[in-house]
């Protein structure tokens, strides 16, 4: 009964950020693209995008391996794994700019944990923390669906 205390907790305290907690990211973006960033422009808090996809896993990035895309900083963990953004980061950028694709599910752009991730057919999602991986994960199509409905209005 523990869990099921302490998961309602978590629920609750996902529900309350979602609603009333402001963005305290930075846009970075040209061309209608927002990025989440940091304020020093980082996207994604620093992490490897395409570690996700050929490691399987969350990696920090380097500032020596640093690839300028949509007016943000992606920073990776070797040099192959700049070449390969750098030759296609729209394969290898998480959807919704790095935010939280559970949030804006919902209608709310708030920012992600990249340590909480999904590659659905190919595509990187983050989401905000785990209860909301969780809670993503047990309607993907309806919440990639949701959420690709409302980051269309980012894009104007």
């Amino acid at each position: 009964m523990a869990g099921f205390a302490s998961n309602i907790v978590k629920l609750t305290l996902l529900v309350i950020y979602l609603a009333v907690v402001p963005l305290a990211l930075v846009f970075a973006g040209s061309a209608g693209k927002l990025v989440a960033t940091d304020p020093a422009g980082i996207a994604i808090k620093g992490y490897d995008t395409v570690a996700y996809f050929t490691d399987g896993k969350a990696l920090k990035g380097k500032p020596e391996f640093a690839f300028t895309w949509h007016d943000a900083q992606w920073l990776f963990a070797n040099a192959r794994h700049r070449e390969l953004f750098a030759a296609d980061p729209e394969r290898y950028a998480p959807q919704f700019g790095g935010f939280c694709s559970y949030g804006l599910s919902k209608g709310k752009l708030v920012s992600a944990d990249p340590q909480q991730w999904t590659i659905v057919e190919g595509k990187l999602y983050m989401k905000f923390n785990r209860p909301a991986r969780d809670l993503w994960r047990r309607d993907k199509a309806g919440n990639i669906k949701n959420a690709e409905a409302e980051w269309a209005n980012y894009q104007k």
